[in-house]
């Protein structure tokens, strides 16, 4: 085999780049456009700015994949991280136990009124611990024909193989359709599908009963119906109305299947609630979380279930236990940052802070919806999106080159753009974020460069 020749390490930023695009695959990136398209090498992060290796400065508009809630570097995380690494930085958690798991699942349960936490490192990986856990649940049940699972219209929960075959997004799903199950694609409750007179309620409750005749046909074979609360992320943050969940809750009553709840990027505080599923007043049988759970320090996630899901599994026989496992679960280093991430909600009480921050910032975002050329401007709790009416190919690249031009991190999602930062952003910041978004938006609409968006997500 070859010997591969890497460079010697040094402070200058070409060698940086090259070293990057010679030894890293970057995920969710066609590597051929880093040619002509390079990366941004960051240094340091500071609250809500990234700072590059010639001191420029961006601020996080999407706290780095939607993982940062309170700035780059929180000094109550890293402590927390410095104290633990002290005492113990892994075990494994078959057999053994430590005292940041433990009180973790204590207080994610406390949260959530639902048990025994079984870990993971992140969300797909929650996504594929939860379908299995419902499937085998029914398999224990003597109900081995419910394997099958419902999901919504643009939902996205994950690219691990299980995850893809509750994912809509083609972009991430077509390239392994030969590798995927076949499940239920039920009607997305996206209120931007309301005609004249409609209501974002009227939407929630059509899709609801596209869902009941899913359900009413083939609930014998379907083991759970998945979605994600209020916000469909990868659909373009398409927003719904809460009925819509309650609807789906009875739903699941009616037709004894399971309702997953992906929390994962719209928990701890994203949508104006801790989580999503509090809207609408509805407990589901299971609760995915991570992004947020660490604060975006280090890699996370967690499932919880009922009692009832929990002693299906209890048993003399080993096959009926749940035989999942991640070498890294439960890691210490990562509960403890999870530990100080609720300690902070609660020292600062966070969801009624965050319920002034939105009305303030929302204020200074409203100018958007005024845009001749924007449509959909809409909010839920800490996110901000709006559509971008008949751009040309490429628009979401331009944009994102553009806002970085302006010092601004901005991935949109094909036409349209969203704010997602982190929850200290001061109302300056704010002011910095719109304005830097105004000049992206409008250098994005006027170039002439044609490229494909497929990769910004």
């Amino acid at each position: 085999m070859q010997e591969r020749k890497l460079e010697s390490p040094t402070n200058h930023n070409d060698s940086l780049l090259a070293r990057s695009r010679h030894a890293v695959w970057h995920p969710c990136t066609q590597m051929k456009r880093l040619e002509t398209f390079p990366l941004v090498p960051i240094e340091r992060g500071e609250g809500v700015w990234l700072v590059d290796c010639d001191g420029k400065r961006y601020l996080d508009g999407v706290s780095s994949w939607w993982v940062n809630l309170f700035g780059h570097g929180e000094p109550r995380i890293k402590q927390a991280i410095k104290t633990q690494l002290d005492q113990l930085e892994h075990v494994m958690l078959a057999g053994f136990t430590h005292r940041p798991v433990v009180e973790l699942s204590e207080r994610l349960a406390a949260l959530t009124g639902l048990g025994h936490a079984f870990y993971g490192s992140d969300g797909a990986s929650a996504t594929e611990i939860a379908l299995k856990m419902s499937a085998h649940y029914h398999k224990n049940n003597g109900k081995a024909d419910k394997h099958r699972f419902v999901y919504l219209a643009g939902s996205y929960h994950g690219e691990t193989i299980g995850a893809l075959s509750v994912t809509d997004v083609p972009v991430f799903r077509s390239a392994y359709s030969s590798l995927v199950r076949d499940n239920f694609i039920a009607p997305s409750p996206d209120a931007r599908l309301a005609g004249p007179g409609e209501t974002a309620r009227d939407v929630a409750d059509a899709a609801a009963n596209g869902l009941a005749a899913i359900l009413a046909a083939h609930h014998e074979e379907i083991s759970a119906v998945i979605l994600e609360p209020l916000v469909q992320g990868a659909a373009g943050m398409a927003m719904y109305d809460p009925h819509y969940l309650t609807r789906v809750r009875a739903l699941c009553d009616q037709y004894q299947v399971h309702l997953i709840a992906d929390e994962i990027a719209v928990g701890f505080g994203r949508t104006g609630t801790l989580f999503g599923c509090e809207q609408a007043g509805i407990k589901p049988d299971f609760i995915c979380v991570s992004k947020g759970i660490t604060g975006g320090f280090l890699p996370l996630a967690a499932v919880l279930t009922t009692d009832e899901v929990y002693r299906a599994f209890y048993d003399d026989d080993v096959t009926r236990g749940f035989l999942h496992s991640h070498s890294y679960t439960g890691n210490p280093l990562a509960c403890a940052a999870a530990l100080a991430v609720l300690d902070i909600f609660e020292h600062d009480d966070v969801i009624a802070a965050n319920r002034e921050r939105a009305a303030r910032w929302s204020k200074r975002f409203a100018g958007f919806a005024q845009h001749a050329r924007v449509s959909h401007y809409r909010n839920t709790g800490m996110i901000w999106a709006f559509d971008v009416e008949d751009p040309r190919p490429g628009f979401a690249q331009r944009l994102y080159r553009a806002a970085l031009e302006q010092g601004l991190l901005l991935r949109p999602i094909g036409n349209t753009v969203y704010f997602m930062p982190p929850y200290v952003m001061k109302d300056d910041e704010a002011d910095w974020l719109v304005a830097g978004t105004t000049q992206a938006l409008e250098a994005a609409l006027g170039g002439q460069e044609e490229l494909d968006d497929a990769a910004i997500a």
